[in-house]
């Protein structure tokens, strides 16, 4: 199958790889932002979104979402960044339970089970890249 580059023509060997290392590469951020919550004294996700490598992360996917458009890694940068956002939803609902008392328990569960959920989302995706498989990608 001949993947094609955002200007219409085919894309170069040499190209792909050059994203496929981006991937990695935003993979790798993502990752360590989690062992940062991990050893850190933050929770999981709160270091996955708001840790400058993250951050860093999904500002070069926006960046370079055109250039992967129509391969099959575009599926690995909308599981990213649909992660970070996704994540960021869950801290947004965690704070809205934690704001009453019946709440903080609950808010408390939601912030460590989103915060496997975002060790399982770069676990699995990164595997996926290792493999150059694709992400599940919902229609749409």
């Amino acid at each position: 199958m001949t993947q094609y580059s955002p200007d219409g023509g085919p894309l170069r060997s040499a190209d792909l790889g050059n994203l496929v290392t981006l991937t990695h590469l935003i993979y790798a951020l993502h990752a360590f932002a989690v062992v940062t919550g991990v050893v850190g004294s933050a929770t999981i996700i709160g270091s996955f979104v708001a840790s400058v490598p993250s951050i860093v992360a999904v500002v070069l996917n926006y960046l370079k979402r055109g250039a992967v458009r129509g391969t099959w890694l575009e599926s690995h940068f909308r599981w990213q960044i649909r992660t970070f956002w996704f994540a960021a939803l869950w801290i947004v609902a965690g704070l809205l339970l934690a704001f009453t008392i019946i709440g903080i328990p609950l808010a408390l569960a939601l912030v460590a089970l989103a915060g496997l959920w975002v060790i399982y989302r770069v676990a699995r995706g990164w595997w996926s890249l290792l493999h150059r498989g694709m992400m599940p990608m919902p229609p749409g």
